[in-house]
């Protein structure tokens, strides 16, 4: 027992556990695609932020709704539509997205089909097989939707010989290119990060329709995080490219720099989701309902 007077020893304490920020991504490319981009990222931001961020793949759009709560995800890499869809549900905010190495910030969708399919219009689409990418999302499932409707096409189901949904931008590229569907719909820049590495996208596939241009694949995180933290995270990413340990990271991701994002860039998805009656806190984005 300590004598009078003397100072109490304080109690030991146990190490703190690391501060930990789970991200989820959508399955734009396959899985080992998504993590050889995404991981530099985390590493780095890791190490900035002495915060451990954690990556988690989900397999369809739709999960990043769905699961957002039960997988304990804090953020989301998400896409337009995505975005769109947990702005309205989970009130989830964007803070930035990447700048691709074409200085573009933003994407289109494309309706695309083989060069030697005969199919040139929508009323050849009749009967024949087409490939979307997900419910959830803009350049994989609403521009055909809204070019259906434009073309007086109202019941694509019945239109339509078959359809199906790939899951990935890069599944419905491949999946027209080696004919397992006649057409297809993905969004731009999939297109050409695979195309410079395989040229028959290139000389085999041709679009048909594009859709109005919608932000890159933003970062936004949930409301609860420390808003401190929120920030820190906003100007580490927005300072990468004045950070020379940066460069590496923002090459190996495939982008020049992060800038800073707003709801107002999703105007497009609003007013798109508007234009064919599609309500986003009601809208059915499960592909096997």
């Amino acid at each position: 027992m300590a004598g009078c007077g003397e100072p109490l020893e304080p109690p030991p304490t146990s190490p703190q556990e690391p501060r930990k920020i789970r991200i989820g991504l959508i399955p734009e490319h396959d899985i080992f695609n998504q993590l050889e981009r995404y991981e530099p990222l985390a590493r780095y931001l890791s190490e900035k932020l002495d915060v451990e961020i954690e990556l988690k793949i989900l397999p369809r759009y739709g999960n990043i709704i769905d699961n957002f709560t039960e997988a304990g995800l804090d953020g989301a890499f998400f896409g337009s539509f995505t975005y769109a869809l947990a702005h309205a549900r989970l009130g989830v905010s964007v803070l930035a997205r990447p700048v691709n190495p074409d200085g573009q910030s933003t994407y289109h969708g494309l309706i695309f089909v083989r060069r030697d399919s005969g199919i040139q219009h929508a009323e050849q689409m009749q009967g024949k097989r087409f490939v979307f990418v997900d419910r959830a999302t803009t350049a994989g499932y609403l521009l055909p939707l809204d070019y259906f409707h434009e073309h007086g096409i109202e019941d694509f189901r019945s239109f339509l010989g078959e359809f199906y949904f790939a899951g990935s931008h890069e599944n419905a590229y491949y999946d027209v290119l080696d004919g397992k569907a006649d057409v297809g719909a993905a969004k731009n820049t999939v297109y050409k990060r695979l195309a410079s590495e395989d040229p028959r996208l290139q000389t085999e596939l041709m679009p048909l329709a594009q859709s109005p241009e919608v932000p890159e694949n933003g970062l936004a995180l949930k409301l609860e995080i420390d808003p401190s933290l929120r920030d820190r995270l906003k100007e580490v990413l927005l300072s990468m490219e004045t950070d020379p340990e940066a460069s590496a990271v923002l090459a190996s991701f495939g982008a020049l720099r992060f800038i800073e994002t707003t709801d107002a860039d999703y105007e497009p998805v609003f007013r798109y989701a508007e234009e064919i009656g599609l309500d986003l806190t009601t809208y059915n984005y499960r592909n096997d309902q």
